[in-house]
């Protein structure tokens, strides 16, 4: 089994911070390359935001996300395998402002 470490989570993370852009709705799929190993996500999500108003300006902010499905699938060379993805490591990275 391919325990997924923290930097993978930060990677997987910021890669789909960057596809969902300013999106309430993603379905698609990011991929980070760890070594020889390639940790793919699939997902269907629906995206919450919350406005942050301070001194400098206006922000949008992720404050949350809502899995409807998402997958994550791992490949070393040609093999699959199986991981330990907990998507809740992907959602709590995902919502800080």
């Amino acid at each position: 089994m391919y325990i997924i470490a923290s930097e993978v989570y930060d990677r997987l993370a910021e890669c789909l911070r960057d596809a969902i852009g300013g999106s309430s709705y993603f379905s698609g799929s990011v991929a980070v390359i760890d070594g020889d190993t390639e940790c793919r996500l699939t997902a269907s999500l629906i995206v919450y935001r919350e406005r942050i108003v301070s001194p400098e300006g206006t922000a949008e902010c992720i404050s949350d996300i809502v899995p409807v499905w998402w997958e994550s699938r791992t490949t070393c060379g040609a093999e699959e395998m199986l991981d330990d993805c907990d998507f809740a490591e992907i959602r709590r990275r995902l919502a800080e402002c």
